[in-house]
């Protein structure tokens, strides 16, 4: 571990023991262990839950609302000035994201819509210093750890983040001086939990730019699972498995691309435009582009600033869409006056691109069970003005329908399972998921997954088709979901992806199969089976 001449106790990285009253010391052991909510919108039921056995929880109410009026940084609104500064709201961002299950886009999305201090530098660079330190977290806290004089753990959350994005900004930041990152999180730290916190934070964060060259890593010898873990922010669970899996070298190679910045991948309408026109319209832009290697109507961007308010995005001349999920379009081979029934749908990228493929003539029925996702999936599909999708509020599982609970059965061509999963393969783009699941959860996805297939199959008519997909690479959400179905159903037959894809992303066993550190775009799965006529 890293030594540091910072004689600070990490103590004073707390909040201020001075201001407790005679009552709040009966119960400060179970306020130790919701501390860290106190600035949720939602903290007093929270609270209430999580200490229920306590007597007097209007005590307990009352400190809260205290500190709540007291703290200038309790109040994480979009209207306050605290948090009219990029650096500031990535803390606010981050401190939310670990208090819930929320997903950092929908937080960033939020944050940009309503918060009327950031200009366009702003927003750029908040949706980076989140990014970033989600998802190098674990090897910022690897080095702020080793500076910390007591437990880190027990830092006040606020503050913690606020190390976070400083460091990160060092670390990772090459056009960012050393001294806007520390001076402005040492103001937010000081406007929030005073002069001596904010002292605190400075002394940290210059000890470890002073000694940037000689920073203490962890050794491989002893564990190499935690320490590719840390150097690379992966949870060890996860590196575990695919060292055992890939090897050590190959996992390496993973993380590592697991942590790049993802490009941003656009798939031009060809109903709509060539791609010589498209070509001719990113010249226009001045972006910097380059054709992807797998697809014809993929292109991929180095930055698009606002592409959403581009004219050309809204009248759907183009969609955002990795070449991955493509690949699946492309293997489901929708064709003129097929019905295919797309299980999944939501958001609907896959259902606008399968439209595209026919022509606009094959028959889809574009399902979701959750009600928010099935308005985002009628908003992208009106935007391409389809006319050929069937949109649906349902679930294939549990039908109420009419169209799925009698009209289509034994009459679809093919159907899209593209399952809920892990979300392994498109970690560089949602950092926070290598840290959201865990081991137990890959049992219970391959559970629902079969589910989801076993409930399919009364749709398809004799010699129809289910196309299985995913964006995870572990085997047992994948191949092992595919032979486990087959096992209990050989009326179907494996299709080789090879009739319908590249070669390259199809594995021996004739899998659509990507992987981000091999193929450069996300990971992705695809089988395509075939119903006995």
């Amino acid at each position: 571990m890293v030594n540091t001449t910072n004689q600070n106790n990490s103590e004073e990285l707390r909040p201020d023991e001075e201001s407790k009253t005679n009552d709040t010391q009966k119960i400060e052991t179970k306020r130790e262990e919701v501390r860290d909510n106190t600035y949720d919108d939602d903290s007093d039921k929270d609270i209430s839950e999580s200490i229920s056995e306590v007597d007097d929880i209007e005590v307990i109410r009352n400190i809260i609302k205290n500190r709540k009026e007291e703290d200038p940084g309790s109040n994480m609104s979009y209207e306050n000035p605290l948090y009219k500064d990029a650096r500031s709201c990535a803390v606010k961002i981050i401190c939310r994201y670990e208090r819930s299950d929320a997903y950092i886009d929908k937080l960033i999305d939020n944050e940009i819509k309503h918060n009327h201090y950031l200009n366009d530098f702003d927003k750029s660079l908040l949706n980076e210093l989140v990014h970033g330190v989600v998802r190098w977290i674990r090897r910022l806290d690897w080095f702020l750890n080793g500076f910390y004089r007591g437990n880190y753990e027990k830092c006040v959350p606020e503050i913690k983040n606020a190390m976070r994005v400083a460091l990160y900004q060092i670390l990772f930041l090459n056009k960012i001086p050393y001294s806007a990152a520390v001076n402005e999180a040492v103001e937010y730290v000081k406007r929030i939990h005073g002069e001596k916190h904010a002292g605190v934070v400075n002394g940290l964060l210059r000890t470890i730019i002073r000694t940037l060259d000689s920073l203490v890593w962890p050794t491989r010898e002893i564990d190499e699972a935690n320490y590719l873990g840390i150097v690379q922010s992966h949870p060890n669970w996860l590196v575990k498995r695919w060292i055992q899996r890939f090897g050590f070298d190959e996992t390496q190679k993973l993380c590592e691309a697991n942590n790049k910045r993802p490009a941003l991948t656009l798939r031009y309408n060809s109903l709509k435009i060539s791609e010589q026109e498209f070509s001719e319209y990113l010249n226009q832009k001045g972006l910097i582009y380059s054709k992807t290697n797998y697809l014809p109507e993929f292109f991929n961007v180095k930055i698009f600033s606002k592409f959403q308010e581009d004219e050309f995005f809204k009248n759907g001349f183009f969609s955002i869409q990795d070449e991955s999920a493509g690949l699946i379009s492309y293997l489901v081979d929708p064709r003129e006056n097929e019905l295919i029934l797309d299980a999944c749908a939501a958001p609907g990228g896959k259902t606008i691109h399968m439209s595209e493929i026919s022509k606009g003539k094959a028959y889809i029925v574009a399902v979701d069970k959750y009600l928010s996702r099935a308005e985002i999936m009628k908003k992208n599909i009106d935007r391409y003005k389809l006319t050929n999708v069937t949109i649906l509020y349902d679930d294939i599982s549990n039908p109420t329908t009419e169209i799925l609970k009698s009209k289509i059965i034994g009459k679809v061509d093919k159907v899209l399972v593209d399952a809920p999963c892990s979300g392994f393969g498109v970690i560089s783009k949602k950092p926070e998921i290598k840290w959201k699941r865990d081991s137990k959860d890959i049992p219970k996805l391959q559970k629902i997954q079969l589910e989801i297939l076993e409930n399919s199959i009364k749709y398809l008519k004799p010699g129809g088709s289910i196309i299985y997909s995913t964006c995870t690479i572990e085997k047992e959400e994948n191949s092992d979901v595919i032979h486990i179905f087959l096992e209990k159903h050989p009326e179907f037959t494996i299709v080789n992806a090879k009739n319908f894809v590249n070669e390259n992303v199809v594995n021996e066993e004739g899998f659509v199969e990507t992987l981000p550190h091999i193929h450069h775009i996300d990971g992705a799965f695809g089988a395509r089976l075939k119903l006995s006529s």
